[in-house]
């Protein structure tokens, strides 16, 4: 289903990295049989955090789905 360099969308918060719903990453490891190393990145390219992930927390991206930018400032609180 989802193979390394994947672009995904995650299906749920992760409110302790200051990830939400909807935030893409890049599958960065796959780990047999369900899970994934999924990096997330600021807008300026630096790395925000990299977490294990299985498939249930993770989407493809489809055409339906639009890019926006939100401050992590507000997002760890």
């Amino acid at each position: 289903m989802f193979k390394l360099l994947d672009t995904v969308v995650l299906n749920r918060d992760v409110p302790e990295l200051g990830l939400r719903t909807g935030d893409l990453g890049a599958i960065v490891e796959v780990h047999e049989p369900d899970h994934f190393e999924v990096e997330f990145v600021a807008a300026s390219g630096r790395t925000k955090a990299i977490v294990t992930l299985s498939s249930a927390d993770l989407r493809h991206v489809s055409d339906q789905d639009l890019v926006a930018v939100r401050s992590l400032q507000h997002a760890v609180g």
